[in-house]
């Protein structure tokens, strides 16, 4: 069966080349011109990989891909953004909205090839991971790939596909410095120049997820100039550190609970 993509984007021009391009290449192609038909889309046909535009009508790109992540028929489809907008804040912004990607305008469409069958091996070889001699737990942290799922501490942690991913690359080599560029070849499986900002949005994702205190990381650390270090706690350490994880648990509950 054809990969399946969905493609939102409000220029009738760049639609159809896109379109037409994966069409020839081989995917079957569902296509949208704004924000509200594409989500609409994305529900009923649940497609392999999304296509989303960041300046779209009715609904634009940021809001939408919110709204996809927090809706459990969409929350792991593979999201690659394409925009005009290529400055380093629109680009956090477009992860932090839960994109796993982002390409800017103009594009090679051979790039774009690139990075949707990145995209695409990415979640085909997760559930897999089992079948290979890989580190899935050390410590108090084990990571379960058929629900891109850790246990952390005894409490499951949701975690997006490339936070699964950039937390197993970074456990493979525990304690040890991982460099971006492999970081980059990977997780994101291709080689872009040198884009740090990236990683550095998903690595504090991380954190927040995994550290008592995100503004002072002590698991995944950050090696200036070199990479990022995974040292997670053993043996008399966890004690300690069980206590932090809860402390900060109960914290975010009441945050949450008061909002």
């Amino acid at each position: 069966m054809k990969p399946c993509i969905l493609l939102i984007e409000d220029d009738s021009d760049m639609r159809e080349l896109v379109a037409g391009h994966l069409e020839h290449s081989g995917f079957d192609v569902h296509r949208a011109e704004d924000g509200i038909k594409g989500q609409a889309l994305a529900v009923q046909v649940t497609p392999d990989v999304i296509l989303l535009d960041l300046m779209l009508p009715k609904v634009d790109g940021v809001t939408l891909c919110q709204r996809l992540r927090r809706d459990e028929r969409t929350a792991r489809i593979p999201i690659l953004m394409l925009t005009a907008l290529g400055g380093i804040k629109d680009k956090v912004s477009g992860f932090n909205s839960g994109a796993d990607d982002y390409l800017t305008k103009p594009f090679d469409l051979e790039e774009l090839m690139v990075r949707v069958k990145a995209l695409l091996r990415r979640t085909d070889r997760a559930p897999l991971s089992t079948k290979h001699t890989e580190i899935l737990s050390y410590g108090s942290l084990t990571l379960v790939p058929e629900r891109f799922e850790a246990i952390w501490f005894d409490q499951p942690v949701r975690l997006t596909h490339l936070e699964f991913e950039l937390l197993h690359c970074l456990l493979q080599r525990h304690g040890q410095t991982v460099s971006p560029a492999l970081i980059l070849k990977e997780v994101w499986g291709y080689e872009p120049d040198d884009d740090i900002e990236t990683i550095r949005v998903h690595v504090r994702h991380l954190r927040t997820k995994l550290e008592p205190d995100p503004r002072k990381p002590r698991f995944i650390k950050t090696v200036y100039g070199a990479g990022y270090c995974l040292e997670l706690p053993i043996g008399d350490q966890l004690l300690q550190v069980q206590a932090l994880i809860n402390e900060a648990r109960e914290v975010r509950r009441q945050e949450r609970a008061s909002a």
